[in-house]
């Protein structure tokens, strides 16, 4: 009986020493999540610049309706015009 107290006294101790060991493990991932804030911040950037893009595009798309609506326009005027002073 006191074999049997002093081994579960003993693997107590061991069990409360090896809870309070720091643990190796947590160190490892430290390093793996700096590239992982690198590539989450490279995304963010790389979305932001395709959005920049993406407002320019749909810029000169808007400028080019704009000038072919304008030429469209300077055309049936002058058709018009045209048209006018040779049936007079």
């Amino acid at each position: 009986m006191n074999k049997l107290i002093s081994v579960l006294i003993a693997g107590m101790f061991a069990a409360s020493a090896f809870a309070q060991a720091p643990a190796a493990a947590p160190a490892t991932p430290a390093p793996a999540t700096a590239p992982a804030k690198a590539e989450k911040a490279e995304k963010k950037e790389m979305k932001k610049e395709r959005k920049e893009e993406k407002k320019e595009m749909k810029k000169e798309r808007k400028e080019e309706r704009k000038a072919a609506k304008k030429e469209g326009m300077e055309k049936k005027d002058g058709g018009d015009k045209k048209d006018g002073a040779d049936k007079k």
